[in-house]
């Protein structure tokens, strides 16, 4: 397994439904996703049951951000690197808790 996500899916069995997201942001965004002007944070969702992930992506928008695919369960290692690179942000490059990410996708 190459990331978190994976060993927690390669323990759980092949029944399971596992999904990597909320992962990639502080919890001051977790509390408040939206940036106003209707400006809500993005939600990297990935996993391998294609079936589940418009209720995940219901999750997600329920709880204020805006889901996007982010492929299949293996590319969690990804996600978990985009969330070191949240926190080095935050903490080390010293820009604090108070941002976060948007995906923008061009129509057509």
């Amino acid at each position: 397994a190459n990331s978190g996500a994976e060993k927690i899916a390669s323990w759980a069995g092949p029944q399971a439904k596992v999904f990597k997201a909320f992962n990639h942001t502080g919890s001051m965004n977790m509390a408040k996703p939206d940036y106003g002007n209707d400006q809500k944070l993005s939600m990297l969702v990935c996993g391998d049951d294609n079936a589940m992930k418009p209720q995940v992506f219901k999750i997600v928008r329920d709880a204020g951000f805006e889901p996007f695919d982010a492929g299949p369960l293996s590319a969690a290692a990804m996600l978990e690197n985009l969330a070191m690179l949240w926190i080095h942000l935050a903490l080390k490059q010293m820009w604090g808790a108070n941002f976060g990410f948007k995906v923008l996708k061009r129509s057509g």
